[in-house]
């Protein structure tokens, strides 16, 4: 494509950074944060996310990008405007949280009669149409994003699949867009209604979460019962049909995604029978459940707790399952501290945050870790986890 086009990316977590570095190889892009700090780090050539590819890009790559605060004006003159804002999910409200999306939108229509908004924002069913709808227009898409924490440019320079609503003429140019800023020249590409596209990211997720939920439930029977859980594993995983990767147990599914996805998920079945989604979401809180009754029963004084990130390579502590098992120790009156270099602040949760791992050794009878880590070989005696690959497979 010999035009640069002008594309403003609006939210630089993992999703919109990576984005805005994929298409600002061949296209003028300007990055758009509220985080004052984080927009400082980039203009330095810094990540703020722990992505070794970002990071690469960032220093080395010779890129038409620049960051801001986010400002109105520089949606005025965008040929595309991407929307990467968070959208949590509300207990409360049993939704997404969608309203940075939507404002984002809003301001994108109201300053730019020309451009195409894309929502990359992990959306429920049905919202992309809405808005449309709302606005009489056609100029808002949804193209879902399957990113893993840590290698979420690598994910973006060699998809597994590039998906786009096909409710505007410009869907099959940001489709080759995204297809030209990437490396593997032979991805699978997919134009479908926005509403497929939406429905597609959340049941790939749960998916997913119903994968983990498998094999965690495996190991809580294997364990039980005093068998070798990776032994079962390997039989199981060499059928093809269930093949060898994402087979690790882990104390629970977590993270970004699985959590809030599989939950909205189960929001759009408001009126659809159905038994799997929903437990899907049980059996995650079943295995925390088991994790803490099994900690509980050996009796410690003090649990400590190497990382709280779901895996190694990434910086994201929300959700974490070891969240909810600590809850449930504690609940018992079992003192716990924590060791995650992530956390600034002396307490988390009325947890003391230790800053050392000798101090987390010395301290604490028993040690959990959701990934084994070189750093506790000489106390294995103490590590009590499920990772029985050593890694994230």
């Amino acid at each position: 494509m010999s035009k640069k086009l002008n594309i403003v990316v609006v939210g630089l977590g993992y999703v919109g950074l990576a984005n805005a570095l994929l298409l600002a190889q061949t296209n003028h892009v300007i990055g758009l944060d509220l985080d004052q700090h984080k927009i400082n780090q980039l203009n330095e050539k810094i990540s703020p996310l722990d992505d070794l590819e970002i990071q690469e890009y960032l220093t080395h790559k010779q890129l038409h990008l620049k960051f801001d605060l986010f400002f109105d004006h520089y949606l005025e003159n965008a040929d595309f405007v991407i929307v990467a804002t968070p959208t949590n999910y509300d207990p409360d409200k049993n939704y997404f949280d969608t309203s940075s999306v939507e404002s984002v939108v809003n301001v994108a229509l109201s300053k730019s009669p020309d451009s195409v908004i894309v929502i990359k924002s992990t959306i429920p069913v049905g919202f992309t149409e809405q808005i449309n709808q709302t606005h009489n227009t056609n100029r808002v898409l949804f193209s879902p994003e399957f990113l893993r924490e840590g290698f979420a440019l690598k994910d973006n320079l060699y998809p597994s699949r590039i998906i786009v609503s096909n409710s505007h003429l410009k869907s099959d140019l940001f489709l080759q867009l995204l297809k030209e800023g990437g490396h593997k020249p032979d991805v699978e590409c997919l134009k479908v209604s926005s509403r497929e596209a939406e429905a597609i990211k959340l049941f790939a997720n749960t998916f997913l979460a119903m994968r983990v939920a498998f094999f965690n439930e495996l190991d809580s029977y294997a364990l039980s019962h005093n068998l070798n859980t990776k032994n079962i594993i390997d039989g199981v995983s060499l059928d093809p049909r269930v093949g060898k990767g994402y087979n690790n147990p882990s104390f629970g599914y977590g993270g970004y995604c699985l959590p809030k996805d599989t939950k909205q998920l189960l929001a759009n079945y408001e009126d659809i029978p159905q038994t799997l989604i929903e437990g899907i979401i049980n059996s995650n809180t079943t295995r925390k459940d088991f994790i803490a009754d099994f900690v509980i029963k050996k009796n410690p004084k003090c649990v400590g707790i190497y990382r709280l990130i779901m895996k190694q390579g990434s910086d994201n502590i929300r959700e974490s399952s070891l969240q909810g098992v600590i809850k449930r120790i504690k609940a018992k009156g079992i003192k716990v501290i924590i060791y995650e270099p992530l956390i600034e602040e002396e307490l988390f949760f009325n947890s003391k945050v230790v800053k050392t791992i000798a101090e987390l050794i010395t301290e604490s009878d028993l040690i959990l870790t959701n990934r084994q880590d070189d750093v506790l070989k000489d106390v294995r005696e103490k590590v009590f986890t499920r990772d029985c690959f050593g890694g994230d497979v």
